[in-house]
C-alpha cells in the first residue's frame, strides 16, 4: 500500500448485510431488500455481475454467497468450492478455520492445476477472476467481539494467508506482471459484534487495490476528507482515494477488460487506474453509456404507459441533449481532449442516475394523492361509526339524507369506472388501480354516514365542547410525540415522565393515594430503559440472572398477598410454584450456556433441550392456570419471561418484569378511574376471564376512553423500542439465540429474535384485555379507537418517506411507515392470540383428557 497500490475507504449503504454487500461489490447495484424473503441466500430477480461477464471465475468461501453468483450466471463459467454450512457456528473452538479452508482450498486448486492441461489452459486465458471470501474475521466477531484475542489472531491469520496467496498466484503466472489484486470488505462491524445498520463502523470497509492496471501508492500533499482515519491509521502520507461501494464492480470490470454489469450504477473510480488518458476516457464513455442506457429502458416504460399530452420528460435529459452529449463525447476523445471527455461523462452520469432517480418517482404525486385521499377517507368513515354505534350521540329528528343511496352509489360507480378507464388507457401497473379505486368505496362509505357528522353538528350545544377540545389537544399532542419517539427513543421517557403525573391531574391522587405513586414510581422505572443503549452493545448475564431474581420476587409477593384477598387451589399454588423453579432453571441454562462457549466447549446439549422445550411450553402452560384475573396474567408472565430470559444477554432481561409491573399498576388504577364504580378494589380478584360477557353490561364509549386508548398505543410503541430501534432488530447480536443454536440459521435466529420482540407486546395486549373487561367495553370499539389513532400516525410518517439522504434515512423512513401501518392488523392478530391465552383453560384429568371450558 506505501509502494505498490492505492488505497481508500469503501462506502457501504444499509443494510449493512453479506448478501446486499456482495451484490454491490460484484455486480454493482444496491439489492432491493425483497430478497431478505428468501434470508438473503436466493435472487429474488436475476441479474448480471462481473463473474458473469468473465471469461472464468473460481470461487471459494461460504455456501450463503458463493451460489447466488453461480446461479445468475449466463453458462457454467462460474466455479463455486464452499465448506458445509455447518461449519459457520459462532460456538467453534476457532472460526478462523473458515479462512484456513479457503486459503488451503484455494493452494490446492494451483498445485492441482499444473497436472491437469485443460484447467492450466483455463487458467492462463484472460478476463478470469478468482474470488476468495474470507468469514472467519465476521464469524469471530460475533462470537468474541472485535478486538478480542480470536479476532486479531484471525487478522494475522488473513494477513499471512494473503501474502502467500499472492506469493502464490504470482509464481504460477510467472510474474508476468497481469494479475491485479482487490481487498475490501462486505461491512464493516461495531464495537459490539454487530453489522447490519448504518454505523460508521458499519459502513466504512477498507479498499485496497495493486498488481496490474493499479495505480502506485501517490503522495498526498493536501487531505480532502476531513475525517481523523488517515491520521488514526499512520496513512497521513499516502494519497487516499474513497469510493461508494458500487463503484468497485466497475473498476474490476476496467481491470479484467468485459464489459460493465448491466444494471450497475456505479461510477468508474479513475484515481485507482494507472492507464493513460486516452484508455481513462473511453473508459468513462463506456461508463456513460452503460448507465444512459438504464435511463432509456426507464424513459421508454414510463413513456409508453402514460398518455401523450400528460407525460413530462426529464428536461435536463432529452433525446436531443443525449445524442448532443454522444456526438460531443465522441469529438473530445477523437481531438485527444481526454481530460474534458472525462468530466462530460462524470457530468452525462450524474444526470442519468437523477433522471433515473425522476422516472421511478414519476407518479409520485397522483399516486401521493390517492394514498393520502384514502387515509383521509378511512379515518373519517371509522371517527363515524364510533360516533353511530359506540357513543351516546343524540340523534335529532328529521331526514339527514342529502342524497337517495342509490343516486349516491351510481355517483360513486361512475368515478371508480373513470378512473379504471384512465388506468387501463395508460397500461398502469396493478399496484396502481388498488392505490386509485380504494378511496372510491371507502368516501362512498364515507358520504353514506354523513347524517352521523349532521347529528354530531346538531348535538354540539349539548356536548362538553371545552373537555373535547382538550382531549384533542393532548392526542394531538400525544401522537406528535409518539411519532418522534421513532426516531428519539428518549422521547419515550419523557412520554413515561408525563404519564407518571396523570393521577395528579386527573385527581386519582386523592382516593387511591398508594397506587397513583406506584404508579409514578413505575413509570419512572420504566423510563430509564429508552436511555440506555440499544441491545446487544454489551453483554452482562448477572444482570439476566437479577432480572430472573426480580420476577421470582414479584410472583412471591403476589403469592403472599393473595392469600388474605383470593387464596390459591392448590394445584394452581403448584403450578405457580413449578413456573418459578422453570425460570431459575433457565437463569441457570443462560449462565452454564455462555461459561460454556467462553470456554470453547461448544453449546452443552442439555442445555438446548431445555431452551427448545421452554420455547414451546411457554405456550400451553398458562392455560392449565386459572383463569382468574391476576393469577392468569401472573401464569402468563411467567411463561414469557422463562424464554426472554433465554433470548436476552444483559439490561434487556429487566425489562419485561418492569413493563409488566407497570401493567398491573395500570389496571388496578383503570379500575379506580371508573366514573360508575360498580366494581370495589377487593373484585378484581374475582373477574374470570373465561365467564361469558353481559352483553347488558356493555357500556358505551366516552371521552376518558380515548385515554385508555392513547395509553394502549403508547404502551406498545415502548414495548417495540423500549430496549432497542429499527437498527436493533435489522442488527442484532447473536449471542441472544446461543442456547438455542450457534450454527448460523437466518430464518431460525431471526424468528427467534422476533418472537423477543413480541413478548413484551403480548404482556401490552395481556392488559389491554384485561381492562377491557374490567372496565365493561367492547374490545371493538376501543380497537377502532386505536385503528384512528395509528391511522392518523401512518399518515404523518407517510410525509416523511423519504428517497433522498443516505440509505439509512431512506430505510428508515419506509420502515417507520410500514411499521405503523401494519400495526393495526398486527394487534388484531396478536389480541385472538391473547383472548386464547387469558381465556382458555386446558383440564388435565387422571385420563389425560383434554378439554376447553
Amino acid at each position: 500500500m506505501e509502494e505498490k497500490g492505492t488505497w481508500g475507504i469503501s462506502h457501504t449503504h444499509v443494510p449493512t448485510e453479506s448478501r446486499p454487500g456482495h451484490v454491490a461489490l460484484i455486480a454493482g447495484f444496491y439489492e432491493d431488500v425483497s430478497a431478505v424473503a428468501k434470508g438473503w441466500k436466493e435472487n429474488p430477480v436475476e441479474f448480471d455481475s462481473v463473474f458473469n461477464e468473465s471469461r472464468h471465475t473460481w470461487c471459494w468461501g461460504s455456501p450463503d454467497i458463493l451460489p447466488m453468483f453461480a446461479k445468475g450466471a449466463s453458462g457454467d463459467h462460474v466455479y463455486t468450492h464452499t465448506y458445509p454450512a455447518e461449519s459457520e457456528d459462532f460456538a467453534s473452538e476457532d472460526a478462523s478455520k473458515l479462512d484456513s479452508w479457503v486459503f488451503d482450498e484455494v493452494k490446492a486448486f494451483f498445485n492441482s492445476a499444473k497436472g491437469n492441461e485443460n484447467l492450466l489452459s483455463k487458467l492462463h486465458e484472460e478476463k478470469n477472476v478468482f474470488f476468495l471470501h474470507l468469514l472467519g474475521i465476521d464469524t469471530n466477531g460475533h462470537a468474541h467481539r472485535p478486538m478480542s484475542k480470536e479476532y486479531l489472531e484471525n487478522i494475522v491469520l488473513v494477513d499471512t494467508g494473503v501474502s502467500e496467496i499472492v506469493s502464490l498466484v504470482e509464481d504460477f503466472f510467472g510474474n508476468d506482471g497481469q494479475t491485479a489484486f482487490i481487498f475490501t470488505s462486505d461491512h464493516g462491524m461495531t464495537d459490539w459484534g454487530s453489522h447490519g445498520a448504518g454505523h460508521a463502523s458499519e459502513t466504512l470497509t477498507p479498499l485496497v487495490a495493486w498488481g496490474a492496471g493499479i495505480q502506485t501508492a501517490q503522495r498526498a500533499t493536501t487531505h480532502l476528507y476531513q475525517d481523523q482515519h488517515q491520521k488514526e491509521w499512520n496513512l497521513g502520507t499516502l494519497r487516499r482515494v474513497d469510493v461508494n461501494q458500487a463503484d468497485i464492480a466497475p473498476l474490476m470490470s476496467s481491470l479484467i477488460g468485459v464489459p460493465i454489469p448491466l444494471n450497475s450504477v456505479g461510477v468508474l473510480p479513475l484515481n485507482f487506474l494507472n492507464n493513460s488518458q486516452h484508455f481513462k476516457a473511453e473508459s468513462m464513455f463506456a461508463n456513460s453509456i452503460q448507465i444512459l442506457e438504464q435511463f432509456k429502458v426507464k424513459m421508454t416504460q414510463k413513456k409508453e404507459t402514460t398518455l401523450s399530452f400528460f407525460f413530462t420528460p426529464y428536461p435536463v435529459l432529452t433525446e436531443e441533449k443525449q445524442e448532443e452529449f454522444l456526438q460531443h463525447a465522441k469529438s473530445l476523445i477523437h481531438r485527444g481532449l481526454y481530460d474534458e471527455a472525462i468530466l462530460l461523462c462524470v457530468e452525462m452520469i450524474t444526470q442519468a442516475l437523477e433522471g433515473l432517480s425522476y422516472y421511478h418517482t414519476y407518479d409520485r404525486f397522483f399516486l401521493g394523492c390517492s394514498v393520502v385521499l384514502g387515509f383521509v377517507g378511512w379515518t373519517s368513515y371509522v371517527v363515524l361509526v364510533i360516533l353511530k354505534t359506540h357513543a351516546s350521540l343524540r340523534k335529532p329528528p328529521g331526514n339527514r339524507q342529502l342524497m337517495s343511496n342509490e343516486g349516491l352509489g351510481r355517483v360513486f360507480l361512475c368515478m371508480g369506472l373513470a378512473i379504471l378507464a384512465f388506468l387501463l388507457v395508460q397500461a398502469s401497473p396493478w399496484t396502481y388501480y388498488i392505490y386509485c379505486l380504494l378511496p372510491v368505496p371507502v368516501w362512498h362509505a364515507v358520504f353514506k354516514e354523513i347524517g352521523t357528522l349532521l347529528d354530531l353538528i346538531k348535538s354540539a350545544p349539548s356536548l362538553p365542547l371545552c373537555k373535547c377540545f382538550g382531549y384533542f389537544v393532548l392526542v394531538t399532542f400525544g401522537i406528535e410525540l409518539l411519532v418522534v419517539s421513532f426516531f428519539y427513543r428518549a422521547m419515550l421517557s419523557l412520554g413515561l415522565l408525563l404519564l407518571s403525573l396523570w393521577p395528579l391531574l386527573s385527581g386519582l391522587h386523592i382516593k387511591a393515594t398508594t397506587r397513583s405513586l406506584t404508579w409514578a414510581l413505575s413509570c419512572l422505572c420504566l423510563a430509564v430503559f429508552p436511555l440506555m443503549p440499544v441491545v446487544g452493545r454489551e453483554s452482562n448475564i448477572h444482570l439476566v440472572t437479577c432480572a430472573a431474581a426480580l420476577t421470582l420476587f414479584n410472583t412471591i409477593s403476589y403469592l403472599v398477598s393473595s392469600r388474605r384477598l383470593s387464596p390459591l387451589p392448590r394445584k394452581d399454588r403448584q403450578l405457580f410454584i413449578c413456573q418459578m423453579v422453570h425460570v431459575g432453571l433457565c437463569a441457570y441454562v443462560l449462565t452454564s450456556t455462555h461459561a460454556s462457549l467462553q470456554q470453547k466447549q461448544g453449546l452443552p446439549l442439555f442445555n438446548q433441550l431445555v431452551s427448545w422445550t421452554t420455547l414451546v411450553v411457554s405456550f400451553f402452560v398458562p392455560l392449565l392456570s386459572s383463569t382468574r384475573l391476576f393469577q392468569r396474567l401472573m401464569s402468563i408472565l411467567l411463561s414469557l419471561v422463562s424464554t426472554y430470559l433465554l433470548l436476552s444477554t444483559g439490561y434487556e432481561a429487566l425489562f419485561p418484569p418492569m413493563l409488566s409491573w407497570l401493567m398491573f399498576v395500570w389496571i388496578n388504577m383503570e379500575q379506580e378511574a371508573m366514573s360508575a364504580g360498580t366494581l370495589s378494589k377487593t373484585e378484581l380478584f374475582r373477574i374470570d376471564f373465561s365467564e361469558n360477557i353481559d352483553i347488558t353490561k356493555i357500556r358505551q364509549l366516552k371521552l376518558d376512553d380515548i385515554r385508555r386508548s392513547y395509553f394502549f398505543v403508547f404502551f406498545i410503541i415502548t414495548a417495540f423500542f423500549g430496549t432497542g430501534n429499527i437498527a436493533s432488530i435489522n442488527s442484532f447480536d447473536p449471542a441472544s439465540v446461543y442456547c438455542f443454536l450457534t450454527v448460523f440459521n437466518p430464518f431460525v435466529m431471526g424468528g427467534l429474535m422476533m418472537w423477543k420482540v413480541l413478548i413484551p407486546f403480548v404482556i401490552v395486549m395481556c392488559t389491554f384485555e384485561t381492562i377491557q373487561v374490567s372496565t365493561q367495553l367492547s374490545s371493538r370499539s376501543l380497537f377502532l379507537i386505536v385503528l384512528v389513532i395509528s391511522d392518523l400516525m401512518a399518515l404523518h410518517f407517510f410525509f416523511l418517506v423519504k428517497d433522498y439522504g443516505s440509505w439509512l434515512d431512506i430505510g428508515t423512513s419506509i420502515s417507520h411507515y410500514v411499521i405503523v401501518m401494519s400495526m393495526t392488523i398486527f394487534l388484531m392478530i396478536l389480541s385472538i392470540m391473547t383472548h386464547v391465552l387469558t381465556s382458555r383453560r386446558v383440564f388435565v384429568g387422571k385420563k389425560m383428557k383434554v378439554h376447553f371450558k
